[in-house]
């Protein structure tokens, strides 16, 4: 998904709660059963760290692993779905078995239901599936047959990736060590494999802010971007499993991004004819906000605003301050609207907040917009600075390369 800053990238992709927006990866699940992942790839305190992509692809990948499975999320459970989503498929193999005359109350009912998960893992997988996760799932139903779900949840937690689990609950598995950065996929692959046996249509994963990588290394660069092709060269492994990365036309476009491997920007460039453009390609386009779209924006915002003196609201906040406001705004960013609107909407709801709170206040007499609280990307483009410090390294481009 292609983007300029603030054309609502994030909106497009994240899951939020009933009052916002729908937005992709909610239609996603409500209309598909998809469940969903939010990743970022660098934003603060960020759950991906690019410092391990030095040592190479596999050990970021093992970070992708890991922050996929615990934010898991379903339409009944918000996050760290993965324990619920393997109680659903164990229920499932239950009943397929009572269905074809297993009796639940034998004693040999539980070892059929054990025999019966490592059987179908293996066949959904194509046999690709680790040995060891067939080991914690077996071992996580007999835990909880037995009530012991501490030991079952600690299982769980390895099976997410953590590094943190004491070594006599992995013991109980017959397991040693954690999941390996070269086998994250095939364990991937597994637990996507459980999400559709357990009934949902399949994984959504949203990595954000792909941009962010612009500002590392040449050669975490080409590892990172690497990482991205050899996603997309095996997407056929994983059907029913749908990546969407946003990022900027600087981290598309240009030679220090995915123009510069080019094996990569041949699979996801992105084609229009004529001004039209096919929404079934790999790349999405958005379209960058302009001074009339932001205007539009702000005046249905008062029509939504929950108040109970909407007239009193409708006369200060009017057509004439907010379209002097939407050229104010525009200023201090050097008229680039593509980046306001989140400095603009924040400063526009304050509006709305004092004029309805404060009856003698008048938006006109004191009307200004100072930007608050910029990130990296805003402050760059206030001070007319580039996106990112060039280096000679981005004329070269990368090297295509398997890890």
């Amino acid at each position: 998904m292609d983007g300029m800053l603030g054309e609502g990238k994030v909106l497009q992709s994240r899951v939020y709660d009933e009052a916002t927006v729908k937005t992709l990866a909610e239609y996603l699940y409500r209309h598909t059963g998809m469940d969903s992942a939010f990743l970022h790839f660098f934003h603060g305190n960020a759950p991906l760290s690019f410092s391990d992509l030095s040592l190479c692809f596999a050990a970021w990948l093992m970070c992708v692993y890991r922050k996929v499975v615990q934010e898991l999320a379903t339409g009944s459970c918000p996050r760290s779905a993965l324990g619920d989503i393997i109680d659903r498929w164990i229920a499932s193999v239950e009943n397929a078995l009572i269905a074809a005359g297993a009796d639940e109350d034998s004693a040999e009912f539980d070892a059929l239901v054990q025999q019966r998960l490592e059987e179908e893992l293996a066949s959904m997988t194509g046999g690709k599936a680790p040995e060891d996760m067939a080991r914690v799932l077996r071992t996580v139903f007999d835990l909880k047959q037995k009530g012991n779900i501490a030991s079952a949840s600690a299982l769980l937690s390895w099976l997410s990736g953590s590094e943190n689990v004491a070594a006599s609950a992995k013991k109980v598995a017959g397991i040693k060590g954690d999941i390996s950065s070269r086998e994250a996929l095939d364990y991937l692959q597994g637990i996507l494999e459980i999400i559709k046996a357990a009934g949902y249509k399949g994984l959504v994963i949203v990595i954000d802010e792909a941009e962010t990588i612009l500002r590392m290394r040449h050669d975490v660069r080409g590892k990172s971007l690497n990482g991205i092709r050899q996603i997309c060269d095996a997407a056929d492994r994983y059907g029913g499993l749908l990546w969407i990365c946003t990022g900027t036309p600087e981290f598309y476009d240009t030679n220090r991004g995915v123009a510069g491997l080019q094996p990569l920007h041949d699979r996801i460039k992105f084609l229009t004819s004529g001004g039209f453009a096919a929404p079934r390609q790999p790349q999405l386009e958005l379209k960058p906000f302009d001074a009339s779209r932001l205007q539009e924006v702000a005046l249905k915002l008062p029509e939504l605003y929950p108040t109970t003196n909407r007239a009193g609201i409708a006369s200060k906040v009017t057509s004439e301050f907010i379209e002097r406001l939407v050229a104010k705004v525009t200023v201090g960013f050097k008229g680039d609207v593509g980046v306001v609107p989140r400095q603009f909407l924040r400063h526009f709801v304050n509006v709305l907040d004092l004029a309805a709170e404060h009856e003698e206040f008048d938006p006109m007499a004191a009307e200004g917009f100072e930007p608050k609280d910029l990130n990296e990307d805003e402050y760059r483009i206030r001070e007319g600075s580039p996106y990112f410090d060039e280096e000679p390294e981005d004329i070269k481009g990368y090297a295509a390369v398997e890890f």
